[in-house]
């Protein structure tokens, strides 16, 4: 019994520490969001920290497309960070999935 407990303890001392792993790698990644057929890129960091923003002239004659377009830019990059968050997380823990609606702190 003592051995199964002290098993446990070790795997998830194991998985805590490819989870902290994953975390870092993550944080250190960018990724770079699209919309308007690339008329707009938006670069931000895994820790959703915006790096750069790219706007085609042409767009900035219609303030509200460019607001549109910027808008679906970020949210663009945001769903690719958050995906290769939850790959990067999923392997961490060896597929284990977590209660719905928990997510790991970022």
């Amino acid at each position: 019994m003592r051995g199964n407990i002290a098993q446990l303890m070790q795997q998830a001392q194991r998985m805590q520490e490819n989870v902290q792993r994953a975390q870092e790698e993550v944080a250190k990644i960018e990724v770079e969001g699209s919309s308007g057929g690339g008329m707009v890129n938006v670069t931000i960091s895994g820790r959703m920290e915006c790096r750069k923003v790219r706007i085609d002239p042409s767009v900035l004659s219609d303030p509200e497309m460019a607001e549109d377009l910027i808008a679906a830019a970020f949210n663009d990059a945001v769903n690719k960070v958050n995906a290769e968050s939850q790959a990067r997380m999923s392997a961490a823990t060896a597929g284990m999935q977590l209660p719905p609606g928990m997510k790991m702190p970022f």
